[in-house]
């Protein structure tokens, strides 16, 4: 799963993803990013 790391500004794969559930009951994604560790979130399904 790709997502998008702020500090990097670019699309990296999401390292250590686990699938979570947001407070509004929307699915998301969350991990960190393989290069500078910084956490990342993706919202939405994951396929």
């Amino acid at each position: 799963m790709q997502g998008y790391c702020v500090k990097c500004r670019t699309k990296r794969e999401i390292k250590n993803a686990k699938v979570i559930t947001m407070k509004n009951g929307k699915p998301a994604t969350q991990g960190a990013c393989p290069v500078c560790s910084t956490k990342m979130f993706r919202i939405g399904r994951t396929y």
